[in-house]
């Protein structure tokens, strides 16, 4: 596509992914699963600390736990979008960077950064 390219055909390519690769497929797949994590994060923040085994969150730990899941979807649509539309360079980098997470999130967890059942979350999701 062209900086031209009229808006009707991108909206098209966004609807009906003609063409796309199994590992674009994947892309777009990991891209739902983190707007499915977003939506979590957004509406019922206590519950998705609770499934994490997280401590109780305060009302304002609420409100940036929320902020954290508006910027995760961003994420996800980016994801999503790039899935669909098998933006090539942006596919490689991914199946390129999910791989290295859980080495990332042991030694977050081995650190004592991130709490064990968030770095084991991040690091299966990211892995699966």
């Amino acid at each position: 596509m062209t900086p031209a390219t009229p808006t009707h055909v991108m909206l098209q390519r966004l609807l009906f992914a003609r063409g796309q690769t199994r590992s674009a497929r994947t892309v777009e797949v990991f891209g739902w699963l983190i707007l499915a994590e977003s939506a979590l994060m957004l509406f019922a923040p206590h519950f998705v600390a609770t499934v994490l085994h997280l401590p109780a969150l305060s009302e304002q730990a609420a409100s940036y736990f929320r902020l954290a899941g508006l910027l995760v979807g961003g994420v996800g649509m980016l994801y999503v979008v790039s899935g669909r539309t098998s933006a090539e360079g942006f596919v490689f980098g991914s199946l390129l960077d999910r791989p290295l997470v859980p080495f990332a999130m042991a030694l977050f967890w081995w650190f004592g950064i991130l709490h064990w059942t968030l770095a084991l979350a991040f690091a299966v999701q990211d892995f699966g």
